[in-house]
This record gives structure tokens, sequence and C-alpha cells, in this order.
């Protein structure tokens, strides 16, 4: 029984009833810290809190938000702790944590909260943190002095919404990978949209097939620079369309392993068919459309067809079972594993295998469940490969998944509503610079639909109008939240508060080379590991985290990092001293280019220079990698006592190949060489063909 005084909590929010812990232990792992759990009566709100020793504590409360719809109120204390800092690093920092499950549990709405987005976006949390501040005063004696919310991607897109409807609760927020969504101040209706530019990007992977892989390597260094070569004109035109709405140049890989992008189809597609049913009609039926006007696009990727069941599967027997430990499963076990350990599936089925699925594209179908227990549960493919679909669906199916489907019941697959999915940015345009290629004098092209409102988990648009500092981090290399859609939320703090005002309480920094989720969190391409082109954006994050608390606390002002953009690209200026930020920036050549063509055993010259912005620290690491291994057996000798660092060494490759040498550099705020934390990366790499 807990010795914490809850009976004199006064709620501020109404809607939550009285609260309740019903866990409060002490725990050891990863480090020794107080747990407590418990909810608010009469609602679905679920919190976890973790305080730790007096010792460490600072006065600080950090509020993580989870990704995704949210839903679960231990992601941050869990394995996947890895991704949002994990209770160690808010220790670190002199905090205690506070989660919420954001007032929902899994995908299912809250009975009392219905489909109100404020409780998902902002309500929910903030009455944690409320509540969390009691409880901080009875451990150690006063509650916080100052308190900060942060996430990334759907806790990007709540934390600013925190910032902004519950002043007083946050002194400021770094939000991470968030999007665009910004509207009048005051306006709680849902959000519309449907991750229309997604649907671009699952089109050049249908349409591109296995051509993807010439346009990924094109794009790397040493490459041709012209991802056009060798396509058809339905190709060109597709791919050109993806770019122009912003999708990261140099990130094309991910075209062909689609996760976040997918996943969003999964919770919204019931969504969308519901309010949008005209449009999935209207394609196949009526001039204006693709499947009506140029049914070859399509035509041979259909999949319609009814079987059964032969088998479901644990996420367990996806990592274990020979038959999928094969380089085309490698996505299917890499999701699978990041939707068990986010929310606690293990034990649940994820996956079905199926009796005889013609040929027809797999990505995206519905799985129609129509006979046995589970008979009219909606799911849809998250991956397929062969007769096996790893799946999700949106409420209850996304909770219940597979549960209680055996072998031999029916199944309806169908791909339809997907296919028309593939060409809807065209038909539903958004106000954004990078949709206006779309448009002619402000009018579009095509013949466009009402956008669908989005799910009330993703909370309400942005105002851009807040109390504190905010701290905007976006990745260039981002494939589920894209470049352009970092820029939004400055224009809308710009336009309140002009320039001056802006900069009183608003910075945008840059992460190059860093993409959705951390290189091991994504299946590699043939041949060369993630970590060699992709870097771990973590220890920005703590960086950042620890800039915004100097920046309330102490006044110190943080650098900003510098930019352009142009038709749907963000670039960054090539030296340290022009481009800010706390990144390295890293280059990279072989015998003095960005490609050299040798013969085997003949000595090539790898030459690297890196520099740190002013005030950002100091360089304590270079590491190179010969053969994508992503293994990085070499190093050069630093010592952290400087701002750059330019090193050249030679290598030999014993077989013929294409090789891409790559070095990994990272800096610290104080040099610290032996530092665990915050140790802050970039990298580069040129590439080198062996004859």
């Amino acid at each position: 029984m807990s010795n914490l005084n809850t009976a004199s909590y006064v709620v501020t929010d109404s809607f939550f009833g009285k609260p309740y812990i019903d866990a409060d232990e002490q725990r050891d792992q990863p480090t020794p810290y107080r747990y407590v759990h418990g909810g608010f009566e009469g609602t679905d709100t679920r919190f976890s809190l973790c305080f730790p020793p007096a010792e460490r504590w600072q006065g600080r409360l950090y509020q993580p938000l989870e990704g995704a719809n949210a839903g679960h109120e231990h992601v941050n204390s869990g394995p996947l702790g890895q991704v949002t800092g994990g209770t160690e690093m808010i220790f670190r920092l002199g905090g205690y944590t506070v989660e919420s499950n954001m007032g929902h549990i899994g995908d299912v709405f809250d009975p009392k909260a219905g489909e109100d987005p404020t409780i998902y976006g902002f309500r929910a949390a903030a009455e944690t943190a409320r509540f969390s501040k009691h409880l901080a005063a009875q451990i150690y004696g006063k509650p916080p002095q100052y308190a900060y919310v942060y996430g990334g991607s759907g806790g990007a897109r709540r934390s600013p919404q925190c910032l902004e409807n519950a002043p007083g609760v946050w002194d400021a927020a770094l939000p991470y990978m968030g999007d665009a969504m910004v509207s009048e101040r005051g306006d709680h209706s849902l959000l519309r949209g449907g991750g229309s530019n997604f649907t671009a990007m699952f089109n050049v992977q249908r349409l591109l097939g296995d051509k993807i892989w010439d346009v990924v390597d094109a794009m790397l260094p040493g490459g041709s620079g012209d991802p056009f070569a060798g396509l058809d004109i339905r190709q060109r035109e597709e791919l050109n369309h993806l770019y122009r709405l912003g999708y990261p140049r140099g990130d094309e890989f991910m075209i062909a392993q689609p996760m976040g992008q997918i996943w969003l189809w999964a919770s919204l597609a019931d969504r969308l068919q519901e309010q949008d049913g005209e449009y999935f009609e209207s394609f196949w039926s009526k001039p204006g459309y693709v499947g009506f006007d140029d049914p070859a696009a399509v035509q041979s990727d259909l999949l319609d067809v009814k079987t059964t069941v032969k088998r479901t599967l644990l996420p367990r027997q996806l990592m274990e079972e020979p038959q999928f430990q094969g380089p085309e499963f490698a996505q299917m076990r890499g999701m699978a594993a990041l939707f068990a350990g986010m929310q606690g599936l293990w034990e649940v089925p994820l996956a079905v295998e199926l009796d005889n699925v013609p040929e027809g594209y797999r990505l995206g179908a519905g799985l129609r469940i129509s006979g046995g227990k589970a008979a009219g549960r909606q799911l849809y493919c998250l991956n397929g490969v062969g007769n096996v679909f790893l799946c999700d669906g949106a409420g209850e199916a996304s909770n219940q998944r597979l549960r209680e489907v055996e072998p031999g019941d029916a199944v309806h697959v169908d791909n339809r509503p997907f296919l028309a999915y593939c060409y809807y940015y065209r038909h539903h345009v958004l106000p954004f610079t990078e949709w206006e290629f779309l448009t002619l004098d402000g009018a579009p092209m095509y013949k466009q639909h009402l956008l669908p409102t989005m799910s009330p988990f993703m909370g309400i648009h942005y105002s851009g109008h807040f109390e504190g500092k905010l701290m905007w981090v976006h990745h260039t290399h981002d494939a589920s939240l894209w470049p352009p859609q970092g820029l939004g939320y400055r224009g809308a703090v710009h336009k309140n508060y002009g320039e001056a005002g802006a900069k009183e309480r608003f910075r945008i920094r840059w992460t190059e080379n860093a993409e959705h989720v951390p290189p091991e969190m994504a299946a590699s391409p043939p041949g060369r590991a993630n970590n060699t082109w992709l870097i771990n954006y973590q220890p920005v994050i703590e960086q950042c985290l620890v800039d915004l608390a100097a920046w309330v606390e102490k006044g110190i002002e943080p650098a900003g990092t510098s930019f352009d953009y142009k038709d749907g690209l963000i670039t960054l200026p090539p030296s340290a001293k022009e481009r800010g930020g706390i990144q390295p920036v890293v280059k990279m050549t072989a015998n003095g280019s960005d490609r050299a063509e040798v013969k085997v055993g003949e000595p090539v010259t790898l030459t690297m220079n890196a520099e740190v912005p002013p005030d950002a620290g100091r360089i304590i690491s270079i590491r190179w990698d010969f053969d994508g291994s992503g293994t990085y057996p070499q190093s050069s000798a630093v010592d952290g006592s400087n701002t750059s660092e330019t090193h050249t060494i030679t290598h030999t490759w014993d077989k013929p190949g294409t090789w891409f040498a790559t070095v990994l550099v990272e800096s610290h705020r104080h040099g610290e060489v032996e530092s665990t934390a915050r140790r802050i990366p970039n990298l580069a790499a040129a590439r080198v063909v062996v004859s």
C-alpha cells in the first residue's frame, strides 16, 4: 500500500476523477528509482512515474510523449527507452519521469472522452503532470521547479499542443520529427489529412519495383546523381512528384521498406473509406482517375482473393524459425519486434500465414477475417512476403490483431482500396508550399475530395502561440516526417511574434543523416549496414534537452541551424560556422573524390575532415568502416581538444565489389573522450569500386 497522499489532490481539469495509485514500489533496474503507477477514476487515463533518489534529483520534471497514436504508459521506461532516452537519461538530466497513456488504452477511445481530441492531445498529459508535482512534493519535500515535455513523431505532434494549451504546467517543449498542422488559435477541430504525402512514396515503391535500387545507387556518394536514369515515363513522373513533396534525397532506400508510413494507412484505412468512400469508388469508375483512365497502371498489381488461414505467428516465431531468417523477411522481423516491444505484444500473433495467395501487390492489402471467432475483423498488411502477412488495424482490431484466429478460418484479401490510396495525394492537395506544383494559379489540376478527419488520438492543430520556450528538432533524412514538414511550426511562430519575438522563444535545429528511427530499428539495405549511412539521433535529443534547460533556467540562448529550402529540398550550409547547430560537419574523399576506381590490392587514400560548430564542443572520436559491416574497426587518435580534425589513412580491398568507406565522427560539448552520453554523431562516405 502506498504511503503517498492522493486524497488531498484537487484535479484542475474536471473531466478527470480522483487520482489513484495501484502500484508503488522500489525498483533497481536499470538504475534505482521509485515506481508509481495509477490513473484517474472514471477515465481510461493511466500513468507511470519514476522518481530517482533525492541525491540525483535537481528539481526537474521530464515528460516524454509516446509516438504514433500513443495509448501506453511504459514506453520510455520499457524496452524502447533507447529511442526516447529512457529513465536513466532523465535521471542523468536531474529529473523524474512522467509517462501518460494520453487518455486511452491501446488504440481504443476512452468511453467517457469519445472522440474528443483535446483529451488525447494534451489534457490527459497535463493532469498527469500536475498530479506528479503533488507527489513529488511529498517525496522530495518540494514540487519540481522546472518542467519539460518532449517527444518524437506522434509525441512531437502532441508536445507543442501541451505547451500551447496548458500554460503553467510545463516551461518548455522539445518536439522532434513533427508535422505542420497549423491553424488559428483555439481551433480544437479534428485534424484533416490522411497521410496524403505517404501515398506518393507507396506509389513509387509499387511502380519502380526493383528499379528502386538503381535510384538508391544514383543518389549515394559517388553515384550518377540522376535518379531518373532507366525509368519509364510513368515511373519518372511519380518519382519527381515524390521529391517535390519533400521526400529526403539520399534516403531512397527507405522507399523500399516503409514502416511508420504503412502503419498510418493501417490505422486510418477504415476511417478514410468511411468518410471518403466517393474517392475510393470514383478511382475505379470515373474519368479523371488513374484506375479508370489508365487501368494498365494498376491492373497487374490487383489482389482480390478468398483463402484460408494456415497458421498465425507470434513475434518470436518470426525471430526464431529458420524459414523467416532470410533477408526478404528482415523488415518484417524488425517491424514485429518494434510493435511487440513498444506495445507489449510478444504473446500476441501479429502475422498470419495464408494458403495459396496469388501474385499481386501485398503492401497495404486488406485482410478481412470472414470465418471463425474473429469473423468481421479488418486488418491491413504492414509487410508481406509470399503467403506471410504482418498485420495491424484500427481500434479494437489493433488491440486484438490475430487473437482467436485459427487454422482454416476464411480470409478475404483485397488491395483495391490501397491501390486507389497510392494516387490519393493527387486528389487531396494540402495547403502547403511543397504541394503547389500540383496546382495552377491556386487551382488543383486533379478533381479534389474533402480531406478526411484524422484520428482524435493525434490531438488538435497547432497555433504557434505559447508561453515558455520551444526547440524544434528535425532530421534531413526522415522518410516519415519529411524535411519540409519541419517548417510549418516555425512559420506559425514567426507569424505570431515576428522575427525578434520568435528568437526569444523558438529555435529549429536540423540533424543531418538521421532517420525516423535509430539505424538498428530499420532493416539494412543489401550489403551495407544502416549505421554506415544513418546516425543514432538520441544523443542529439539529449543534448538539446540540456540546452533547452539552460535556456529556460539560465537564459543561455541555444544555437539554431541555418538552412535553405527549395523544391522540396532542405539544404544545410557546407561549413560548420555557417551551419550552426550542434552536430559536427563531416566530409570524406577516396583518392581525392567521392568515387575511386581501383584494382584488388591497390591502396586507396581516404581523407576525412570534420569541424564542430562554434561553441558546440570538440571532437572526441573518429572511427572508420571499410566493408559496410558497421563495425568501424579502425580509429584515428583524438584527445578531445580540437574543434576540427583532418585525418588521412590508406586501405586496400582484397576482393572486387563496390564498397562505401565511411567515417563516423563524434563530438562532445566538453571534449570528454570517455563520456558515455551526449556523444553527438555525424558521418560521411565515399564510394570505392574495386575490379
